[in-house]
Order: C-alpha cells, then structure tokens, then sequence
C-alpha cells in the first residue's frame, strides 16, 4: 500500500466519520432505524456540486449541501411524527423520493450554464478544474494534495465532534437522548419528544450530507450512485468503533466511532490493496462482501475474546 493511497483511506475514513456520527445520532441516540442517509448523503454532494458548479463559493456549496441534508432529516422526522408512518417506512419513502430529486439536481448545472438545450435528470455532474474548498491550499502539480485533504477534512471532524459533545450535554441534547431511551417516560418529563426527534433527524441527516459535500470535493464530481450503502459503512463504523473502544462516556463514544470509521477504512484499503488477495480475485467488486465480513467479525470477535479471557480466569481460580 502506497503513503499516498493510505492518506486517501484515511481521508476517505474520516468523510465518513461525519456520516458515523450522524448514524449514531438516529440509530444509537434516537433509537431511529434511518434509511435516509442513503439519499442525503449523494443529496449534499448534489447540491454542493451544484452550486459549485455554476459559480458559488466552495465554502458557501458546502454549508448548502449540509442543510439540504437538514431538510431531508426533517422530512422523514415530520412523516414519523406528524402523519404517524413507521420510523422505517418515513425514513425508505424519503430515500425513494429523494433520488429522483438528485438526479433533477445534478441536471440542473448545464441546464443554467446552457450546455443543455432542456432540463433533464443526469446521473453525475463534473467538477474537474472547478474551485473546491481545498483548491487554495493545494499546490498546481498536486503534489500536496494528499496530504491537505485529510488535514482539512480532520478539522471538520474534530469541530462537529466538539459541536456534538456540548450539544448533548445541554438541556436539548440530554432531551434527545432521553427522547430516545424511553419516549414515553421523556413524554410524562414534559419532553415534546416529537419536535426533539425532528431536530434529531434533521442534525443527523445534515452531518451525513456535509460528508457527501465533502466527498464530491475529494472525487472531483457528483454522482447518484456515492450514497449506495452509506447507511452500511456508518453502521460497521459504529460497531467496529464500539467494539474496539468499549466506552460509556458520551464524548468517548463518539471518540470511538469516528476511530471506527478510520479503521474500516484501513481495512478496506488492506483488503483491496493485498497481493495474496488479489491473486484469488479479491476486487472493488468485493467491497460489500468485505464490509460484510468486518461487521460480522467485529461483532463476534469481541465476544469470543470475553469468554476466553472468562474461561482461563475460572481455571486460575
């Protein structure tokens, strides 16, 4: 594995390290089983690449894209809420209704800059040559581009997870996580628990979007097909990171998750870039078949080592 592809893994990781947190905040905190992130994730790199596309600064697009994300939490959190659909059922209606919007979106850019002669769907939109957040600090060979990406992308991690931590140790944050707990109790508290649960979706589909904001930046163009299994890899980051750093503290297990979403990562780049694997026929085909099989061993490996260390203190006593 080369430096500058392990710098692109972790860059890469630390993207959807973003994404993990947001999953963490629907599934873990709000006990939310959301689909959404499948759609809001390519939705913020649609729209980031949008406005980027026809003109708009990089910094401004990114912020864009991570509040369209926003609005698409929300939305799922209002079907559940207010039209009483199963938490489920909001979260897969939004995802189907949000990919026609993205295709409509990415269509949009040579629509405005008349390289279209109609408005029309387009699965991808370019962005070679155009000005990202990145573009300033990144040399003219490009040479240091590998190293600026993962930089600037780990100061958005840490400043969410700073953001994060002071949110849910306020009186709404502490609202949500008892929201999620036990709903009715936090009901009895005097907990408008369906309000708290549409902010709730709305800052974790925003966290998600912001990661395909940046992604979209690192990729060098928008396409329909970057959210496929995004809710995936945001949950094998939650269990590799819970699993490897087992921790109560709030702030610790954020910590861990977005670890865990690093250490996928490197994993996936160990097992794409591997010889012996290779020569068995291991490809980026492969890929989910491999997250797969990280999950499932970052759920049982945990256990057996328990019960090992459990067996050889019994013997000692």
């Amino acid at each position: 594995m080369s430096f500058e592809f392990l710098l692109s893994s972790i860059g890469i990781g630390l993207i959807y390290a973003l994404v993990s947190l947001g999953v963490f905040i629907s599934f873990r905190l709000l006990d939310f089983p959301d689909l959404t992130a499948d759609a809001s994730f390519p939705l913020g790199g649609a729209i980031c690449g949008l406005c980027i596309y026809v003109g708009i600064d990089p910094w401004i697009a990114t912020l864009l894209g991570m509040f369209a994300g926003c609005i698409a939490g929300a939305m799922t959190g209002i079907l559940y809420v207010k039209l009483n659909i199963l938490q489920l059922l909001s979260s897969i209606i939004v995802m189907i209704g949000l990919y026609s919007i993205n295709l409509r979106i990415l269509g949009i850019g040579p629509y405005i800059m008349d390289e279209t002669p109609r408005l029309a769907g387009s699965p991808n939109l370019s962005l070679l040559d155009a000005k990202t957040i990145f573009s300033p600090f990144i040399a003219e060979d490009y040479s240091n581009q590998y190293i600026v990406q993962p930089i600037m992308i780990l100061g958005f991690v840490i400043l969410f997870w700073l953001l994060l931590n002071l949110f849910l140790n306020t009186k709404m944050g502490l609202a949500l996580r008892a929201t999620g707990t036990n709903q009715r109790m936090a009901k009895s508290q005097g907990i408008p628990t369906g309000g708290i649960t549409i902010l709730g979706m709305a800052i974790s589909n925003g966290l998600i979007a912001l990661g395909g904001s940046l992604f979209v930046q690192t990729q060098g163009g928008a396409d329909i097909t970057i959210g496929v299994g995004t809710i995936v890899i945001g949950l094998a980051s939650i269990i590799i990171g819970e699993s490897v750093f087992p921790t109560k503290r709030i702030w610790a297990v954020m910590l861990a998750v977005i670890f865990g979403s690093i250490l996928y990562r490197l994993f996936i780049a160990f097992a794409l870039s591997n010889e012996f694997l290779q020569e068995i026929g291991v490809g980026t085909e492969d890929l989910n078949l491999i997250t797969a099989i990280l999950v499932v061993l970052a759920l049982v490996l945990p256990k057996q080592l328990k019960k090992h260390s459990k067996k050889r203190g019994s013997k000692h006593d």
